[in-house]
């Protein structure tokens, strides 16, 4: 058997560490630790230390601390997320600390911190969208302070993030139903860049979401230009049934199934649904290369002569193949592409759901597209 020849078509990336950062999450806790020891106090704080559950402590530097006329304390930080392509990377964030009559610590959201307006979150509808883990990080080192000082009183704290609505706009959280501002997250406390665990949690929520608004068919694309033309072909589906996956393709595929979807449409274009096709579940550049012996015996399949199979073993990308294929006017490859990777999809979800996977151009247009429900998954594996 001829030994296929594999490529990643990426150039090699520089093996320099990258540098973590800190989550909303924490930063709320460090400002809501601080600005309670300037209300119980009086004296400024010039750091908090907070307990991560990543398992290590972390001073943070704060800011803009206050003691106003009306009895609030404040303080402010500055988010550092480290390498992380992060949205709120710089954002200030600022905790409001007053006393109440009532025990114990009141929490809730001010400007720049969205408020949940859909069901399927974490976080119920009508509050401030801070996630569990933030809200008992700061409930507990605001009631360790408080029982330092004995105090007798409980306090509200109100976190706020001035340029907060601004900064969701680069965010999915109005998709999601966050609306007015950032959400206050982290579930370790850390920012890893390019962290791939903060975004299979994303995934997961959305799929969520798309649930809770009554959705039983979602479309995962692997980003915003996919997920435009995907918008465009099913204008029917509601906004939520459109999901972000990334490079995590058989991960979304999994929880969609789990959370009850009944039908999963894939929109995206060659560079990264080739490798799906060949049976890779994390399309990400280093994750695994591309198959050009696999592209070319997909184009033989559909007509494809000698030469030209042998111009694909030898290409530098899936997308200079599709374009070789459509120059060539062979059209039927990129639906046989899709069946492929229909089949490893259903194969990967165990079955039970019905997918679609459409494959388009850089520009929108479509080249190819198959689906494959689970009887006839069934038919076409006793047929191979």
């Amino acid at each position: 058997m001829e030994k296929k020849r594999m490529k990643s078509g990426e150039a090699q990336e520089s093996d320099k560490p990258m540098r973590s950062g800190f989550t909303t999450g924490a930063c709320a806790t460090a400002v809501a630790k601080g600005a309670t020891q300037l209300l119980l106090t009086g004296h400024i704080p010039a750091q908090a230390v907070v307990s991560l559950p990543a398992g290590f402590d972390h001073s943070f530097e704060l800011i803009e601390q206050e003691l106003m006329r009306d009895g609030t304390a404040t303080c402010a930080t500055i988010k550092d997320a480290g390498d992380d392509p992060d949205a709120t990377h710089l954002a200030k964030i600022i905790a409001h600390v007053s006393w109440r009559d009532e025990p114990g610590v009141g929490l809730d959201g001010g400007i720049g911190v969205g408020r949940v307006t859909k069901p399927g979150l974490p976080v119920p509808v009508g509050e401030a969208a801070i996630n569990p883990v933030p809200r008992r990080m700061i409930t507990e080192a605001v009631t360790q302070v408080l029982a330092e000082h004995g105090a007798a009183r409980g306090v509200r704290v109100v976190i706020s993030v001035p340029d907060g609505e601004e900064i969701a706009k680069k965010t999915l959280n109005a998709r999601l139903g966050i609306l007015g501002g950032i959400s206050i997250l982290g579930t370790r406390g850390v920012v890893v860049p390019f962290s791939t665990s903060a975004y299979k949690a994303s995934v997961v929520q959305a799929i969520s979401v798309a649930q809770a608004s009554g959705c039983e068919h979602i479309v995962l694309t692997t980003g915003g230009s996919s997920e435009k033309y995907a918008m465009k072909m099913m204008p029917e589906l509601p906004e939520e049934a459109f999901i972000q996956m990334g490079d995590f393709v058989g991960f979304a595929i999994k929880h969609g199934k789990r959370l009850g979807m009944k039908r999963i449409s894939l929109v995206g274009m060659p560079g990264k649904f080739a490798k799906v096709a060949q049976g890779v579940m994390m399309v990400h550049s280093k994750s695994a290369p591309v198959d050009f012996g696999f592209l070319a015996s997909v184009a033989r399949e559909t007509g494809a002569g000698d030469e030209l199979a042998q111009a694909i073993e030898e290409a530098n990308t899936a997308t200079q193949v599709a374009d070789m294929m459509t120059e060539a006017g062979y059209l039927p490859y990129f639906e046989k592409l899709c069946l492929y990777a229909c089949q490893h999809c259903l194969e990967h979800a165990g079955g039970g759901v019905t997918v679609e996977v459409v494959l388009v151009t850089m520009k929108g247009m479509e080249l190819g597209r198959a689906e494959i429900s689970e009887l006839e998954h069934n038919n076409w594996s006793k047929e191979s």
